[in-house]
């Protein structure tokens, strides 16, 4: 059937896209239990934990109300873990700590208090918990420290220091020996810019030995292997590539030009899997698709590949088989089982329902153009239906997504969200923009100092092939992002005219607003993004949209958290007030009991009727249904 992009009928309901955003770990096998947790929409993103005994059908672990998060940092990570039967997790909106031993109902280990705890670390021959400290008793930035929380304790007082004096921490563990290990970095880095591993003996832990430390280099995630070695990453390669370090000798295991992790915004466990004394599992990228295979360093090391039937990959745990959380190209993502020594892999739950059979899936179409810096990377997503088609002639309208961090990466796994656009006859172009993580570090630094340039650079020209290639309408573009992506949404409408519509979701339009007024993570971000400040406050408001509503000369819908501790929803009001003075059609809606991201079933449903409306209307098409 002939009809026009944007109104072909779709199989794909915004009610269905709360079902495609249960969020699954990758989890831990433990005395061959599997563990995991899940994150439900439906229950305003409650977080709960669950286990699968072998023989009995998989049930949650933690009783019914019990949220496991925490808010480190603000984006949290590493709020449970298992080990030898044990369990430990923190409790929102607390922040206090709990142990299920499995005789009984679990029992607090220690209480909030204005204490948040992260990162994990259970090590039950010495009778410990490990965790990252965050105080927030007190005004001012909240200082973290490494503790110790007694199995047998109750820890009124929050447990006992062992680490502190650096501005951040994350993933302290100890071995059997009693040596103790983190990562540690300092204002005004961030974590993928510089930070340092260390070690020290637990009963000295000021006796401190820098495993890896120095100017320009990102090394993250230590774990302990069984002989004692320690096994982290490093970027010093210009990539970060694991190394090995024992008896004060540290070893490069395999050099080679892909990142075998991500950066570290949350403080989730490590993404390799630590086999046994001389092979470890891992994933890493080539050309934004994930690989898998063994590395095996027992004498000259050798990285031995397996298949890889996901096209991203995010490991954990430790032994020959692990939990993995699978991403695919055609369908919604997996938690596996997968056993390293034979590659063999089985399903344990999925994240949502299969595509409906009437649905054509759009697959990633990894692309390329041209920039001042070198090639720019990301995926489209083309238009598709198994019933309608455009007239001939026509062109299809083409979002451009830009995702949040700017520190982060777009994969081409199968996003419901994504299919929601193509199966109604509109293109997506996801841009992995100068910036983006996946591609090495001289990729990161691109956007040093550049941004709202480099990365608005770089979604306009990612467009403007499509649009060359005739694979978009000129006409009919948009821009649409959240978070930082929400920053590049805006300061590509203030800054060119190739879109004809904007849509951002907690996105940042006053850059000095954001510098002066966010959490403690982030608050030197825009030292390396920008320039310090106020010393760079001509770049601040230069590069902040805004300044320049002036310039801005098309719709736009503003969507805004109002418990956003990370971009305050006063940013989005002061932005759509702008936009309305000058008599532009603007669309604002801030939704009750958000945060920074949207985990609600009633908010996803409403995004999506809101933009896909917003659309409709700019585009000049009508929905189908409507």
């Amino acid at each position: 059937m002939i009809s026009s992009y944007g109104s072909w009928p779709s199989p794909i309901t915004p009610q269905d896209l709360t079902a495609a955003a249960l969020r699954l770990s990758p989890g831990i096998i433990d005395a061959g239990v599997r563990y995991w947790t899940e994150g439900h929409p439906e229950q305003s993103g409650r977080v709960s934990l669950w286990q699968h005994r072998p023989g009995e059908p998989a049930a949650e672990r933690t009783d019914p109300g019990v949220n496991v998060r925490t808010r480190v940092n603000e984006y949290g990570g590493g709020e449970w873990t298992v080990a030898d039967g044990l369990v430990a997790y923190c409790s929102a909106p607390d922040g206090s700590v709990w142990l299920d031993t499995g005789d009984g109902p679990a029992r607090q280990l220690a209480p909030g208090d204005g204490y948040r705890y992260a990162s994990l670390s259970l090590a039950p021959e010495h009778g410990l918990l490990l965790a990252v400290r965050e105080d927030h008793r007190g005004s001012g930035e909240p200082p973290q420290t490494i503790v110790a929380l007694a199995l047998d304790g109750e820890n009124a007082d929050g447990g006992r220091v062992l680490v502190h004096g650096a501005d951040f921490y994350a993933h302290p563990s100890l071995n059997g020996s009693g040596q103790l290990a983190w990562c540690e970095w300092n204002h005004p880095q961030m974590p993928w810019e510089q930070a340092a591993i260390v070690v020290a003996p637990l009963t000295e832990p000021t006796r401190r030995t820098e495993v890896e430390a120095g100017p320009g280099v990102s090394a993250l995630y230590p774990a302990w292997a069984p002989d004692g070695a320690l096994i982290y990453l490093s970027d010093a390669t210009g990539f970060w590539n694991f190394q090995r370090w024992q008896d004060g000798l540290s070893q490069s295991l395999w050099p080679a030009p892909y990142d075998f992790c991500g950066p570290l915004w949350v403080l989730t466990p490590v993404p390799y899997t630590i086999i046994d004394a001389t092979h470890l599992g891992c994933s890493w990228l080539v050309d934004g698709f994930a690989r898998l295979g063994v590395l095996d360093f027992s004498d000259t090391p050798q990285l031995e590949e397996r298949d890889c039937p996901a096209v991203s990959a995010a490991l954990g745990g430790r032994g020959r088989i692990c939990l993995a959380l699978f991403g695919f190209a055609d369908r919604p993502a997996e938690l596996v089982e997968l056993d390293w020594a034979t590659g063999h892999w089985a399903t344990i739950r999925r994240t949502g329902a299969p595509a409906p059979a009437t649905l054509a899936v759009s697959i990633a179409q990894p692309v390329s153009w041209g920039s001042p810096d070198g090639p720019v990377h990301g995926w489209f997503y083309p238009p598709a239906s198994t019933t309608h088609r455009a007239p001939d002639g026509e062109l299809p309208p083409v979002q451009v997504w830009t995702h949040g961090g700017p520190t982060a990466f777009s994969g081409p796994e199968f996003s419901l969200a994504v299919q929601f656009w193509t199966s109604r006859g509109i293109g997506i172009l996801d841009v992995n923009y100068s910036g983006s993580t996946g591609y090495g570090r001289a990729y990161r630094e691109r956007l040093r100092g550049s941004w709202g340039i480099a990365d608005v650079r770089d979604c306009v020209g990612g467009v403007s092939s499509l649009v060359a290639a005739g694979l978009a309408d000129p006409r009919r573009l948009s821009i649409r992002g959240g978070s930082a992506g929400g920053y590049t949404t805006l300061a590509a409408l203030t800054s060119t005219d190739v879109f004809a519509a904007g849509i951002s979701l907690y996105g940042i339009g006053d850059l000095e607003t954001l510098a002066t007024d966010t959490h403690k993570f982030e608050s030197h971000y825009l030292d390396g993004l920008v320039g310090p400040y106020p010393e760079a406050i001509a770049e601040y408001q230069e590069r902040s949209p805004i300044h320049h509503l002036d310039r801005l000369d098309c719709p736009m819908l503003i969507l805004q958290g109002a418990d956003d501790p990370v971009v305050p929803p006063g940013q989005a009001t002061a932005m759509a007030e702008a936009v309305r003075a000058k008599g532009l059609p603007v669309r604002l809606r801030i939704f009750d009991g958000e945060s920074h991201g949207f985990r609600r079933a009633d908010t996803i449903i409403e995004v999506a009727e809101q933009a896909l409306d917003f659309l409709a209307e700019v585009h000049g098409f009508t929905p189908a249904g409507r």
